[in-house]
C-alpha cells in the first residue's frame, strides 16, 4: 500500500501528459491532413514567383514597409510559418527584403540576409504569403531609419536553428523589439518568435503591447494588447485574442483567420 498512492500519482501525471502532448499536436497534424502543407514540391523548383500584394514601386512613390508569413517548406509548414521583412524608402524604385535565412551558414555566411534579388513578395517555396503587417509614408520612413541599427544588433548572425531558434521568426521579433514603431504582432506559429536574445527570461512583446516570459523558446507565457494571451509549451502557441477575438491553436493559428 505504501508504494500504490505514488505509483498511481505517476500514472495519472504521466497520463494527463500524454494527452496535453497529444492536443497540442492535433493542431500540426490537422494541417498536414488538410492543410496547405505540399510535400510534393522540390526545393530546388519550388515556385518563388510575386504574389502580386507589393504595391509597385513605379507607380507607388511613398515609402513601403511590408511584414510577410508564409508556411515554411515541406512537413515543417505543419508547424510553423518563415516571416521577413520588404521595404522601400520614399522614391526608391525596388524593395529590400530582410530576413534570416539558416542554410547561408554552409557558405560560412550571416544567416541575416539583405537583399533586393527576390520579389518582396515572393512565395516561399510554393508557399502563398499572407500580408501581416504594412506601414506607409511617414510611418514606414521611421521603420526604415531604424533598420540598420536593428539589424546590427541582431545577436545571432552566425546561428541557426528551426526548433526552438534562433530563427527567422526570432530575428523578426527582435526588429520589432528595436523598432517600436513597427508595432509588430506575428502570428502565433512564428515559432522562434518567443526565443528571446541572450538567455533573457522576460522581455517587451514584438509589438511593445506587452510582456512576455519564456524559457528559450520552450516554455512561456506572452501577455499584450495585441498579442493578446499565449501559452507557450515546446514552442507550439495556443491562446485567445481579446481585441480581435480569435483563438490561436498550434499548427492551425487564429480561428477564425484573419480576413
Amino acid at each position: 500500500m505504501l508504494f500504490k498512492q505514488p505509483a498511481r500519482t505517476l500514472l495519472r501525471v504521466t497520463l494527463w501528459f500524454i494527452v496535453a502532448v497529444a492536443l497540442l499536436l492535433s493542431g500540426p497534424l490537422l494541417t498536414l491532413a488538410f492543410g496547405p502543407v505540399s510535400f510534393g514540391n522540390d526545393w530546388r523548383t519550388a515556385s518563388h514567383r510575386s504574389s502580386g500584394m507589393a504595391p509597385d514601386p513605379a507607380t507607388t512613390s511613398e515609402a513601403v514597409v511590408q511584414v510577410y508569413a508564409s508556411r515554411a517548406f515541406g512537413w515543417r509548414g505543419a508547424f510553423a510559418v518563415h516571416t521577413w521583412l520588404s521595404v522601400k524608402p520614399e522614391g526608391a524604385g525596388h524593395y529590400t527584403r530582410y530576413e534570416v535565412i539558416g542554410w547561408n551558414l554552409r557558405g560560412g555566411r550571416s544567416v541575416v540576409s539583405v537583399s533586393d534579388l527576390r520579389a518582396p513578395d515572393a512565395e516561399w517555396y510554393g508557399a502563398e504569403p499572407r500580408l501581416v503587417r504594412e506601414l506607409r509614408g511617414a510611418d514606414a520612413e521611421a521603420v526604415i531609419a531604424g533598420l540598420p541599427r536593428a539589424v546590427a544588433s541582431y545577436p545571432y548572425p552566425d546561428a541557426y536553428s528551426a526548433w526552438p531558434g534562433p530563427n527567422s521568426n526570432t530575428f523578426l521579433a527582435h526588429l520589432g523589439r528595436q523598432i517600436p514603431e513597427l508595432r509588430l504582432n506575428l502570428p502565433s506559429t512564428a515559432i522562434g518568435k518567443d526565443y528571446l536574445p541572450d538567455g533573457h527570461l522576460y522581455a517587451r512583446t514584438p509589438s511593445g503591447t506587452g510582456i512576455q516570459v519564456s524559457l528559450f523558446g520552450i516554455l512561456g507565457v506572452t501577455a499584450g494588447g495585441d498579442e493578446g494571451f499565449e501559452l507557450n509549451v515546446l514552442g507550439l502557441v495556443t491562446g485567445i485574442d481579446l481585441r480581435h477575438p480569435a483563438l490561436k491553436l498550434p499548427g492551425i493559428g487564429r480561428v477564425p483567420a484573419d480576413p
